[in-house]
């Protein structure tokens, strides 16, 4: 890589690296996973910068992470034994600013796929269609997620007493 290149590319990271941590931080509810996807991204990004070119760098870098992201899930769920412990664990999550603690908490009880489609959807806007294109699934599969996770946001915000069921 040239310097102009290297330049170019350290100025790419400069602008993206924040806001890149903070959406792997939403896709892995944990901020040393985030970290380390934010650091993989990036380097498959650098690998490639002086040879690729980018309409849109940062919404491919997104792309890149949400697909090391499902790899990292499949990667976890092949080397990690089924936990005997309940859904009442405890996952540590540190809190980002503006974030209110119990959407933080929320979010941690998610499934992965969940939280991929839901961060997707609310953080990047995406559509349904853009969704299924980022996780590598069908439209019906992301429809199904979202459905699933916002009820459970939901049910998390009626026992914190965050949202009342309308009756009537």
């Amino acid at each position: 890589m040239d310097d102009a290149t290297r330049a170019e590319f350290a100025d790419f990271v400069t602008v993206q690296v924040r806001p890149l941590l903070g959406f792997a931080h939403a896709l892995t509810a944990d901020p040393h996973d985030a970290w380390d996807l934010t650091q993989e991204t990036l380097a498959r990004m650098g690998e490639r910068w002086g040879r690729t070119a980018y309409d849109a760098p940062g919404a491919y870098a997104r792309t890149v992470m949400v697909r090391l992201n499902i790899d990292r899930i499949r990667r976890l769920r092949r080397e990690l034994p089924r936990s005997t412990a309940g859904p009442d664990v405890a996952v540590p999550v540190e809190h980002l600013d503006g974030m209110d603690p119990w959407l933080v908490d929320a979010l941690a009880t998610l499934s992965p796929r969940q939280r991929t489609a839901l961060a997707l959807r609310y953080v990047e806007d995406l559509d349904v269609r853009g969704i299924a294109e980022r996780m590598g699934c069908s439209e019906g599969t992301v429809k199904s997620q979202l459905s699933r996770g916002t009820e459970r946001l939901r049910e998390h915000a009626r026992d914190r007493g965050l949202l009342t069921t309308r009756e009537g």
